[in-house]
């Protein structure tokens, strides 16, 4: 659960790390009155849990007050990766000599934190490992692990920071884990780490990132307003729908809707859309032994999408049944009716009278069908898979 640039600051700044002055708000005559309190100039950052907002010029400077109100007019009326701007920061421009990279996250294959550093900061560290991979430092520690100072101070070292500034450094890089281990990050990242002129150092972003279901462990955070979210970004509008009907839903970037048979299931037919050249628009679980209004449910979200250009049904039944599965399917079309082809394979418990239901159903209601091209056990699921993957490419 990905944390707002301002929230993660203001953990910072309660740690004791230093952030630049400045405030959010949600108008452009907001901005203003932030900007004015601090003084020009100004950067004014928009608020959206996602990242590459610089690129895309979500990120601007303005010298005066005037600047400031259209620049925050303009910042308003973006989307970022399809994420609406509601809210922006207002900060001082700061005297940048140098930036730096710092970050904590999880080694989930050893079990371990890892404390990252690197002298080439203000770029995504995917970027730094492709680019120069010896310039990123890394400390390895167990979870119940302390840092000791000279440890710390020795990544900054090898930041390439020396004389009286190491032990600032070193500072960031304790504060920075004591964040990270105390509200159960997955990661705590300040890109970048900024050296200014007078020789301080000031955390000029802030990426954080909460394990969610720990956030009942901490009702300081939901004081602040922070609750359950999406891990790169707000919601989207499916998305929310998804939650408030209790179906577990993402969506993804592709145009093949995935209609699985349960989490794991779910899995294995993106991994097949991938391997035969094709994109799942979502990753989707009905849980088990859905009903068949769920089910239902289900089909309305990717009916619904307009980037859906096809969809994939594939159900294995073990805990639920195939009929069942079917029933759901059945009560879509006469209830919603579908908008674009679908293909479908049915295999495991009950699949054969599910697969006679069907039948029966498509005889008596040949229109409502016309667009399902549906399968047993007999087909071969990758058959089935290319099958969407063409008619997502027509």
């Amino acid at each position: 659960m990905r944390l707002y640039e301002f929230e993660g600051k203001k953990l910072f700044s309660e740690a004791g790390m230093e952030i630049p002055r400045g405030d959010v708000a949600t108008d452009a005559e907001g901005c203003v009155r932030v900007a004015r309190s601090i003084g020009f100039p100004v950067v004014m950052k928009a608020q959206v849990l996602t990242g590459g907002r610089g690129k895309v010029g979500g990120v601007r400077f303005a010298d005066n007050a005037e600047e400031a109100k259209r620049t925050a007019t303009d910042l308003l009326e973006m989307e970022i990766k399809g994420f609406p701007v509601d809210r922006i920061l207002v900060e001082e421009k700061l005297p940048i000599r140098k930036e730096y990279y710092l970050g904590v996250t999880i080694d989930r294959a050893a079990y371990r934190f890892v404390v990252l550093a690197s002298e080439e900061g203000g770029v995504d560290i995917e970027e730094i490992a492709r680019e120069k991979p010896g310039a990123i430092h890394r400390l390895s520690l167990e979870v119940d692990e302390p840092l000791y100072g000279y440890q710390a101070i020795t990544l900054a070292k090898q930041m390439g920071v020396g004389g009286k500034t190491v032990r600032s450094v070193g500072s960031f890089v304790t504060r920075l884990l004591a964040v990270f281990k105390r509200y159960d990050c997955k990661l705590a990242e300040i890109n970048p780490l900024v050296a200014l002129e007078d020789g301080r150092f000031v955390a000029a972003d802030a990426r954080i990132s909460v394990d969610d279901d720990a956030l009942f462990r901490h009702p300081e955070l939901q004081a602040m307003g922070i609750e359950k979210r999406h891990e790169e970004g707000e919601m989207t509008p499916r998305e929310r729908q998804a939650r408030e009907w209790e179906i577990p839903y993402l969506d993804l970037d592709g145009d093949i809707g995935m209609f699985p048979g349960g989490a794991g299931f779910g899995i294995m037919g993106n991994d097949f859309v991938h391997i035969f050249g094709g994109k799942p628009a979502n990753f989707m679980d009905s849980g088990g032994g859905p009903t068949p209004e769920r089910l239902a449910k289900m089909l309305v979200l990717l009916d619904e999408n307009s980037r859906v250009k096809v969809i994939f049904g594939a159900r294995f039944g073990g805990i639920s049944r195939v009929d069942d599965f079917v029933k759901g399917v059945v009560l879509f079309l006469k209830e919603h009716g579908l908008s674009k082809p679908m293909v479908m394979r049915m295999t495991g418990n009950m699949w054969e009278e599910g697969l006679r239901l069907f039948n029966a159903e498509k005889k008596a209601y040949p229109e409502l069908f016309e667009k399902i091209d549906a399968h047993g056990i007999e087909t071969p699921i990758e058959e089935v898979v290319k099958k969407a993957v063409e008619l997502s490419k027509t």
